[in-house]
């Protein structure tokens, strides 16, 4: 019986320390997280340093990237291809954006299928996230703001709540 408990109470920290988001060992904040690029142009590097390979130019501001990583100044970050590598910081905002993965996304005025569609992104649209629900998000693009699925938007976890 002693074992069973003993057992049990080792699987249960198992269990609850896999639960925990990891945090970055430099800002402390959750990993994987968010962004998107503050600069009109970024790039990529193999390594976290600027003498390290560029292995990729960003050429879009807004574009929403995942930081997965972090190491002094540098963040290595993917896209929604899983493409990347390291970036340094200045180069990234906290400002969420999305990538519409849906052609002709309606934009609807609550977040209920049957509401009425305000407005429609095309696919590859870059959109600012404002909030998001259990199932729902609420974008804006280009003066137009509407809700829309989350499953149908690239930059926001599937489980994430935006207040």
């Amino acid at each position: 019986m002693q074992r069973v408990v003993i057992f049990m109470i080792v699987a249960l920290a198992m269990v609850s320390t896999s639960a925990a988001q990891e945090r970055g060992p430099v800002t402390n904040l959750p990993l994987p997280r968010f962004v998107s690029m503050k600069a009109a142009e970024g790039y990529a590097r193999h390594g976290p340093g600027k003498t390290h390979r560029i292995d990729w130019v960003y050429k879009h501001r807004n574009q929403p990237l995942e930081i997965i990583a972090e190491y002094g100044h540098w963040r290595r970050v993917r896209d929604r291809d899983g493409a990347g590598g390291w970036m340094h910081y200045s180069l990234l905002s906290g400002v969420r954006t999305v990538l519409v993965e849906q052609d002709m996304l309606e934009l609807r005025r609550n977040p209920e299928p049957s509401a009425p569609v305000m407005a429609q992104a095309e696919l590859g649209a870059i959109a600012r996230l404002e909030k998001c629900v259990l199932d729902w998000c609420r974008i804006s693009a280009d003066r137009r703001t509407g809700w829309v699925p989350k499953q149908a938007l690239w930059g926001v976890a599937a489980e994430e709540i935006v207040e």
